[in-house]
């Protein structure tokens, strides 16, 4: 391609006296692409962000992979465990029992969901987040007697919903009723709060309540059972593949379930708003182009008598076509390269960003007891960024066809006849 075409496509983006409107416009359609990208990789960066903190706190209570069976609990559970354990992928596996109970401390009875752990294995498959009060290791903690109740570990939010901390002796109600000769007597049975945890989602923290394995087993009446197996994976991301292997490893009655398709319709829902978003914030990017239909359309309307010349002296149609084009490309390339920077720059320094304009006006921007957030979350896919830059040069491509086809299709002797 001749380099006359570029070098004339350059020069028109300078502007003389005369044409600083038609710069003024230029210099809109510039703006109106690095806002567009800018706030692309930013809102991405952020939404990015809150699906990786959410999915950290769901995949720290639960594991990767739950094993369960369809007829009921699991009696051989070390044998299975075994078995697991060949399965490539695998890091670590943990028993545990599932229930529902009755918490009661003094007047104030909530629901809880109680499950069974054993707390020397636990920790290499779960995560109980921030432990604000005692420890996990003292659920297993000898007892002295009868009257010396066993542990139990609860979320933050459930403390301060019974009113039951640290030393505390909380009363628990298991559905599962005691044969006595007056009918099923509901099990009642007091625990010593041994801990307080703070996995920083809610529900969790609030409906959440840890024993160990042999005292679920107790008082579920599960003997030697438990519900299932906790397995932790190298790449979380091939936990689908690894619960397909070890479902077919163990056959029927064994059921595999990942941590993705546990929370199908969560992420389903983030990626869908993710989506949406991208399409709402797209449109800034939509109307800069038409800024720039209109742009071109002026610098053609002004360089009228520049074409006319030009296709005097030989310059073809398509070589017009290209001046016009290139001009265009340079604005929209201009646009998309300064609103990566500043769009990379702030994603980077969002935390610092926020606490800035929080010390500035004085609120806070997510509060902490509403959103389990302790700072604005930002994670850059790089991935979300090419594809910014790919459908924003489309479009600044798309909107210079038609005012360079217009140029290319000016007569010079109608052009040059007044002049």
């Amino acid at each position: 391609m001749p380099l006359y075409e570029f070098f004339i496509a350059r020069r028109y983006l300078r502007a003389k006296r005369k044409q600083v409107f038609v710069s003024l416009v230029s210099f809109m359609s510039v703006a109106g692409i690095f806002l567009g990208v800018a706030a692309l990789i930013i809102v991405l960066a952020v939404m990015n962000g809150f699906e990786t903190d959410l999915r950290n706190k769901i995949l720290g209570i639960n594991s990767h992979v739950i094993l369960t069976r369809y007829a009921g609990p699991i009696g051989d559970f070390d044998r299975v465990a075994a078995e697991v354990a060949k399965v490539p992928g695998v890091v670590a596996t943990t028993p545990f029992i599932y229930g529902q109970a009755m918490i009661k401390k003094d007047e104030r009875v909530t629901g809880v969901v109680l499950r069974g752990i054993d707390p020397e294995s636990s920790g290499k498959v779960i995560d109980f987040g921030k432990i604000s009060a005692g420890n996990v290791g003292e659920l297993n903690r000898p007892r002295n007697g009868e009257n010396d109740p066993p542990g139990i570990l609860i979320g933050k939010e459930l403390s301060g919903q019974i009113g039951a901390f640290l030393g505390d002796t909380v009363e628990v109600l298991s559905p599962m009723g005691v044969p006595t000769p007056m009918g099923l007597v509901p099990r009642l049975r007091k625990f010593a709060v041994v801990g307080i945890f703070e996995s920083g989602f809610y529900e969790y923290d609030a409906s959440l309540a840890f024993i160990s394995l042999k005292e679920s087993q107790k008082f579920l009446n599960m003997g030697d059972e438990v519900t299932g197996l906790e397995i932790k994976v190298q790449n979380l991301y091939e936990a689908e593949k690894i619960a397909r292997d070890i479902q077919s490893r163990l056959g029927y009655p064994y059921w595999a379930r990942n941590w993705m398709e546990m929370n199908k319709n969560l992420f389903a829902a983030l990626r869908l708003e993710k989506r949406v978003m991208f399409i709402i914030l797209s449109l800034i990017v939509v109307v800069a182009a038409f800024n720039l239909i209109t742009s071109l359309t002026m610098v053609v309307m002004e360089k009228t008598k520049d074409i006319a010349i030009l296709k005097s002296l030989g310059a073809t149609a398509t070589g017009i076509m290209k001046i016009f084009m290139l001009q265009g490309l340079m604005i929209g390339a201009t646009g998309t390269v300064l609103g990566c920077i500043a769009g990379i720059l702030v994603a980077l320094k969002l935390e610092r960003i926020s606490v800035f304009v929080e010390e500035l006006f004085g609120f806070k921007i997510l509060p902490g007891d509403v959103y389990y957030l302790s700072e604005l979350p930002s994670r850059i896919n790089y991935g979300d960024v090419v594809i910014i830059v790919i459908v924003t040069m489309i479009l600044s491509f798309l909107a210079t066809l038609y005012p360079a086809w217009r140029a290319s299709r000016l007569d010079p002797v109608e052009a040059l006849r007044y002049e």
